[in-house]
């Protein structure tokens, strides 16, 4: 069983920086992509960023040039580079793994701006 485990959140003001880490259980280039997702309070979750296993990587027209995302194959581990943080993107993050068939979910991480 996959598992994936994110750490990195906590607070941080507005116009700050923070670095999220997924690791994962396994090769992390077993999977088509990986990436983060962000679910704030009463909303849907959605897509942050991902980065598919040639390197091509996708971002949220809200964090485009403020976020990066990156990955370190010998540590098994995707990281979520958040600056220029803004209240907005408070909500947990979720580190995602997907296969053509199936896809898994690390539990979260709380992100909170304060303004």
């Amino acid at each position: 069983q996959v598992q994936l485990e994110e750490s990195g959140g906590g607070l941080v003001q507005a116009g700050g920086s923070l670095t999220l880490s997924c690791v994962a259980s396994e090769n992390i280039f077993n999977f088509n992509a990986m990436g983060w997702y962000v679910q704030a309070p009463g909303k849907q979750r959605e897509l942050v960023a991902d980065i598919n296993v040639g390197g091509k990587e996708n971002y949220a027209d809200s964090v485009k040039d403020r976020f990066f995302i990156s990955r370190d194959g010998a540590q098994k581990t995707v990281y979520l580079h958040m600056n220029k943080v803004n209240p907005e993107d408070t909500g947990v993050y979720f580190c995602n793994a997907r296969l053509p068939s199936r896809q898994y979910w690390g539990r979260g991480t709380q992100v909170t701006v304060s303004s």
